[in-house]
């Protein structure tokens, strides 16, 4: 899972696969959720994610995580 913040555009996505995606359907004012071809979720799109989520700190928990990377 990567996390990937703009703040030119304010917009935050969440690349939870690997795959491309396919379709998108927004489930909310601002909220796009992008599917592969087989209809997995592979990442979500945020608008104006300062506005919507906390932007300050990430938290993890109990995360089977093998790397955990910053850039």
């Amino acid at each position: 899972m990567k996390l990937h913040y703009d703040p030119e555009t304010d917009s935050l996505y969440i690349d939870l696969a690997d795959r491309t995606s396919q379709d998108s359907i927004e489930v909310a004012p601002g909220v796009v959720v992008d599917f592969d071809a087989a209809g997995n979720i592979v990442g979500i799109d945020i608008d104006h994610a300062s506005t919507v989520v906390d932007l300050k700190a990430v938290e993890v928990h109990h995360l089977p995580l093998g790397v955990l990377a910053t850039s």
